[in-house]
């Protein structure tokens, strides 16, 4: 995990959203830094999915502001999604399509030229060049739509509850795949319901319930503070658990 002391490359400011007269994002403010992998983290309902899709320009911001590498998100929806990649919880792709052919056509949609060989390579499908999206296994296609989400080379990366169903191999292995993406430079913000995995992935996260942002920091020093609190439950200190020995027993590689 990888800290970062740049300046922020995402800024939101008292962030509201509306559905039916009922207010469902409630003022929120939070920043995020270049480099990092920044989790939203909270219940179902919370109002993650609605803070990232107003992020991602997909729905409208109803009040405040959002900035993206010095780009007023509702001002300038055409210029945000030039540097933006979001992969959404359920991904659709034209059927009947190889990936391969897929690849070269979003790239063509931003005006650039990818080695879409290359890139699939990046995220283990190299193999599955010519097969079509229908094909795909579960963990598979959430590759493939990371692989479509970077075909413009975004300077963020907007992940939504990415390895909600995936096997444990699969969601390993994804684990791994984003952190390969932050490292290439790109930043990442993403939702996920597994604590195990904004522990092990994110640099910082914000904990979100009822629509507004209760806590933000490192999961670290969150945990500290909860201890500083005088929680304590019953230990039992393990050198590895149950996945673990599904993965050591299975093997790591992928089944697909």
């Amino acid at each position: 995990m990888k800290s970062s002391g740049s300046k922020p490359i995402l800024q939101a400011e008292n962030l509201t959203k509306h559905y039916d007269g009922v207010q469902v994002v409630k003022g929120i403010s939070f920043d995020v830094k270049k480099g990092e992998i920044f989790g939203i983290l909270g219940p179902n309902g919370a109002g993650k999915t609605t803070t990232l899709e107003m992020l991602e320009t997909m729905r409208e911001i109803d009040g405040g502001k959002a900035i993206i590498a010095g780009i007023d998100v509702a001002k300038n929806q055409d210029k945000v999604k030039a540097i933006i990649g979001v992969q959404p919880q359920t991904p659709n792709f034209e059927e009947k399509t190889k990936l391969v052919e897929l690849i070269s056509f979003l790239a063509s949609c931003y005006g650039e030229k990818v080695d879409a060989i290359e890139l699939l390579k990046k995220v283990n499908l190299e193999e599955k060049a010519n097969s079509y999206p229908e094909n795909l296994s579960g963990g598979q296609r959430q590759r493939f739509s990371i692989a479509t989400a970077l075909v413009h080379g975004p300077k963020v990366f907007f992940l939504d509850e990415p390895t909600t169903g995936l096997d444990p191999q699969a969601r390993r292995n994804l684990w791994d795949l984003v952190k390969e993406v932050r490292d290439s430079g790109i930043t990442v913000v993403m939702t996920t319901h597994y604590m195990d995995e904004a522990e092990i992935l994110c640099d910082r996260v914000a904990i979100m319930d009822e629509g507004k942002i209760i806590a933000l920091d490192t999961p670290k020093k969150l945990i500290k503070n909860l201890l500083a609190k005088g929680f304590k439950k019953e230990q039992h200190v393990e050198q590895a658990d149950l996945e673990d020995v599904f993965i050591d027993l299975t093997g790591k590689a992928l089944r697909e």
